[in-house]
């Protein structure tokens, strides 16, 4: 058959599909009556195979494309997909993220013993050779004396809110960047991850060094923990999102590697998901309670704060274990 006589013989199909998906586009599938369901679905499928066969004989470019548009608004009509729901959003903060990390505690595990070891040796490395901290400090950081800092911090204003605001909104968006830095490097079977956290730590030990050598460790402590605790956490599960893609490329489990990582990328985005109502919450208080420094609020009450928020995060990521622990207790009295 000629491309220009199928197009005659087929166009009237086209027309009334066209004209099917106005009326439903502007009422909805249900404003439909049955029959005109039936023939836009008949239609539908009528109009994916002339597109194939036009595609196939090397059609018109501009039929082509016409019959695309036709099949892609009907496809869109006929699987909307699942919307996001609140209650879904509500149900996986609530109960599947802390499933997820009970699941996934191994790989946590590994992330934030990192990070923790990279402190230790960069506050380790500046106690054995001071000089280190060109290397090992943040630019920023080494121009600035802390005793200068912490004095003049003393003596200005509150920040105002929309100063806080704009300082958090900054905060969020670095710190996501970190996280998803942390998740893509688990592409290279872990290493990139590795190395990112334990060096994230590094800075953060030297720096804690820095500030202790001038007799100001509570005063650095009152100023990072407040945010730097669901920080460290959110930026941890970013990392061990990254070590489960590496579980997949490296351990297979009998799997072809492409397949395996693909699962476990599920898993892995459900981790990275998982991280952002930290981030938030880190950024809030980073451009907030953590600028806020003695004698506005002091030590003691600022390190108070940071380890009840820490014990409510915990409680939080911990939940999984407490509700499984719950639900045992409840089928072995049910069993008597």
């Amino acid at each position: 058959m000629e491309i220009a006589e199928f197009i005659e013989l087929k166009r009237s199909r086209w027309v009334d599909l066209e004209k099917l998906l106005d009326k439903a586009e502007a009422r909805g599938l249900k404003g439909l009556n049955l029959e005109d369901a039936k023939a836009l679905s008949r239609l539908y499928r009528g109009s994916s195979s002339d597109l194939l066969w036009m595609r196939a004989h090397g059609g018109s470019s501009d039929v082509s494309e016409y019959l695309n548009d036709l099949v892609g608004r009907a496809y869109a009509l006929t699987y909307p997909g699942k919307r996001a729901r609140w209650s879904d959003v509500k149900r996986f903060l609530l109960i599947g993220f802390p499933d997820l990390m009970r699941q996934e505690w191994r790989v946590y595990l590994a992330a934030a013993v990192l990070t923790l070891s990279g402190v230790a040796f960069g506050y380790v490395g500046m106690v054995i050779d001071p000089e280190a901290g060109h290397y090992l400090v943040p630019e920023e950081h080494m121009r600035l004396d802390p005793v200068k800092r912490a004095a003049e911090e003393a003596k200005e204003a509150p920040t105002s809110t929309d100063s806080q605001a704009a300082f958090a909104s900054f905060l969020f968006t670095h710190n996501i960047q970190v996280a998803f830095l942390a998740f893509a490097a688990g592409i290279t079977a872990g290493v990139g991850t590795a190395i990112l956290l334990f060096f994230n730590g590094v800075l953060l030990g030297s720096l804690a060094w820095v500030y202790a050598s001038k007799g100001l460790a509570g005063w650095f402590w009152a100023w990072i923990l407040p945010h730097g605790i669901p920080e460290l956490t959110a930026i941890a599960i970013a990392g061990a999102a990254g070590f489960v893609i590496a579980r997949g490329m490296v351990a297979p489990k009998g799997l072809a590697r492409r397949e395996a990582v693909r699962l476990e990328a599920v898993t892995a985005v459900k981790l990275l998901l998982g991280t952002l109502a930290l981030f938030v919450l880190a950024g809030l208080i980073e451009g907030s309670i953590s600028q806020i420094h003695p004698p506005r609020l002091s030590v003691t009450f600022k390190i108070s704060f940071a380890l009840a928020l820490g014990s409510a995060v915990y409680a939080y990521l911990g939940s999984a274990w407490l509700r499984g622990a719950t639900e045992a207790r409840a089928l072995k009295g049910l069993a008597k």
